[in-house]
Formats: C-alpha cells, structure tokens, sequence
C-alpha cells in the first residue's frame, strides 16, 4: 500500500512539474579585463557618508574574481501570456543612499513599492521611454510609496535628484519569464511553456549591445551561457 502512494505521488510531482512548463538557466560572464572598481564620495550628505564604514563601489559593473556578472537580466523575449500581474509588490528601497536592488524586473501593472530607508531627503526621478515620467521627493518622513508602470519597458533609469551617485534600473515586461543574475553571475527562469524563443541578456554597461540566443525549452531543465566581451580599442 505504502509503495503504490509513494508510486502516486511520483507521477503526480512529475505531471505537476510538466504542467507548469520547463527551466532555463545559465550563467553570464565577461571576457577581458573589467574595468578597475570606483569609490563613490558621499561627503555631500552626512547621513551617507555615516551610513557605510566600508568604502562603497559603484554598481554599473559588479564581477566576481570567476569573471561572473551581477545584475544582469535575462529575459525572453516576444513571449504570449495571459496570466495576470502579481499581487505583491516589487521592492525599491533607498539605504545607506544607494537603491537596492540596482536592478530588477517586474510586471506591467504590478506595484513598485518605493521605500526611504534613510533619515534624510530623496528624490525619485524615473526616466522611461514609453511610461509616463515620475518625478517625486521623498524627505526622511516618508518611508513609502507606491506606484504603477503601466506598459512593458526595458529598461527605466531612476536616478535621485539630490544624491547624483544614486541610480538603479527596473524592467517591466508583459509576461514573467525574467531573471536577474546574482553575485555567481547565475540567473534562472522558471514554468516557461515548451517552445522555441529567443533569450535576451542585458547589462547595464552594454545597453546598446544586448546579447541574444535562440533556445528550445521543453518540460524539462534547458541551459544557456552568455558571454558579456569588452570592445577592442582597435580599428
């Protein structure tokens, strides 16, 4: 008896696993010599500069001593669905003067919660292409607010008015097939229905030269790397 359910639920795991759709995943990385870490000078606003004991980098390029990139996103791209935005709210938060996370995707129609974690003045100003512009202050009293992108986008600069040093980038699409690649440089996306797509990968410092792939991802796990390479200076 006891063999027959663990038999049961097998095949039920593994039809749930099918139904849902396949994974595909991959790592991304950069072939050459990366450019040297930049301190960033908070002088300007005490409550900054006290906030970190540590020196703090800029964000644009984090790599990994593999030559593994961060904040990287992968997404796929021209794909239908029909599901509808999530509930909870995507994350910006402003600590230590710095957005967190840099860089994120989220749905069109789902909530940005905006968050000041910080005793001192922010000022919220998103640059999109095809959304509407947003441009709002946040002093060290309030703590949150929350908005809506209305329409697909990738990728919207947001940048603090008062902390010049401070930017960060949210991609909205139509569907949830999007990944941000972590500190390994390893990003993963999950429940994608069988077929043939093309994958894009996009980094902050080569937003004019995305990197592209096709895969076929069938109900199973599917990989795909992609290679980040600095121009040659050479004509």
């Amino acid at each position: 008896m006891l063999k027959n359910v663990f038999i049961i639920t097998i095949l039920c795991g593994l039809f749930i696993s099918s139904a849902l759709g396949g994974t595909l995943s991959g790592r991304v990385n950069f072939d050459g010599n990366p450019p040297s870490q930049k301190t960033i000078k908070m002088d300007s606003d005490p409550v900054c500069g006290s906030s970190h004991k540590d020196p703090v980098y800029k964000q644009s390029f984090i790599i990994n001593k593999e030559g593994y990139l961060k904040n990287v996103i992968v997404y796929l791209k021209d794909i239908k669905y029909e599901g509808k935005a999530p509930e909870a709210q995507a994350v910006l938060d402003q600590n230590g003067c710095m957005y967190s996370p840099h860089v994120q995707g989220m749905m069109a129609g789902q909530d940005l919660l905006i968050k000041n974690s910080d005793a001192t003045l922010h000022n919220i100003h998103g640059l999109p292409k095809i959304n509407s512009v947003f441009n709002f202050a946040m002093p060290k009293v309030v703590k949150e607010k929350a908005i809506k992108i209305a329409k697909a986008e990738n990728s919207i600069k947001i940048k603090c008015d008062v902390h010049s040093w401070m930017k960060a980038y949210v991609s909205v699409f139509d569907h949830p097939y999007f990944s941000v690649t972590d500190d390994s440089g390893y990003y993963q996306i999950d429940n994608i229905p069988p077929g043939d797509y093309e994958v894009i990968a996009w980094q902050e410092k080569f937003k004019d030269k995305t990197l592209n792939a096709t895969v076929s991802v069938s109900d199973s796990s599917s990989t795909n790397n992609f290679t980040f390479v600095k121009p040659s200076n050479k004509k």
